[in-house]
């Protein structure tokens, strides 16, 4: 549903030319003041000022209480950066995949460029995070599992969390990055791989890497570790060209931002 105002309808009298502008409607000092952008940079200073104060307080020196307020303000601001996710609170699904983002943000200085999100066409399914970088092509699930149920693995093929069997889950996961792959290697050019995996958090996952039934899967705080542990396999200029073709090929689910 738009959120913008119907156009008011006007009947224009015969001998009059009609206007081609349409009227501008001006902000109002309130809804400027009740953006979240403002909300941010006041409650910034509310921070800085408040360190400043008791900060000049304690020391008895202006100055230094200053300073103070200043390198709060900045901290403030560098937090609120690294952890902002760049996948909206309504469209996430579970506390997993905004743990695996947080890890795959830090990758970035190495090279590593992330979407996060993609749909596989003509599919209800998705890839939570698909990673491009020096060492490869990555599709990781983020699962989020009780607890209170172990998870284990029987003859290296069938992995049980409690009870439950996940060879569907597995195999959804590995049919994802096949397709991936596909779509990609068909615009590349040439064959990309792309590695599936899950990622798990809740009970703790009794191995460090384990390939099963073609899939990857570890506990989700390994998976940067997961990713950065091969050797490299593809260049810069291979990693920009397969991650806008990967942008291309496997639209947002929810829409861009």
């Amino acid at each position: 549903m738009s959120d913008r105002p119907e156009s008011e309808q006007t009947a224009a009298k015969p001998s009059a030319p009609t206007s081609t502008y349409a009227p501008v409607e001006r902000a109002s000092v309130r809804s400027l003041l009740q953006t979240p952008h403002f909300r941010r940079l006041r409650n910034r200073a509310l921070v800085a000022i408040a360190v400043a104060v008791v900060v000049g307080f304690l020391v008895s020196d202006w100055r230094l209480g200053v300073t103070a307020g200043v390198i709060a303000a900045v901290a403030e601001a560098v937090y609120r950066q690294r952890s902002h996710s760049s996948v909206p609170a309504w469209r996430r699904t579970s506390v997993a995949e905004r743990r695996t983002e947080a890890q795959l943000r830090k990758l970035e200085r190495s090279g590593y460029r992330t979407l996060h999100a993609r749909a596989i066409p003509n599919s209800e399914a998705q890839i939570d995070h698909l990673v491009v970088g020096p060492t490869g092509v990555y599709a990781v699930d983020s699962e989020k599992w009780d607890k209170r149920l172990p998870v284990r693995v029987q003859m290296g093929k069938k992995l049980f969390h409690g009870p439950f069997d996940k060879k569907a889950r597995l195999t959804e996961a590995k049919w994802e990055a096949s397709q991936a792959s596909e779509l990609i290697t068909k615009s590349f050019g040439r064959e990309v791989s792309v590695v599936p995996s899950l990622a798990i958090y809740g009970p703790p996952v009794p191995w460090k890497i384990m390939t099963i039934r073609g899939v990857d899967v570890y506990q989700g705080d390994r998976a940067r570790r997961w990713i950065t542990k091969r050797e490299r396999a593809l260049t810069d200029g291979e990693i920009d060209r397969i991650f806008d073709i990967a942008a291309q090929v496997l639209p947002a689910r929810y829409g861009e931002d």
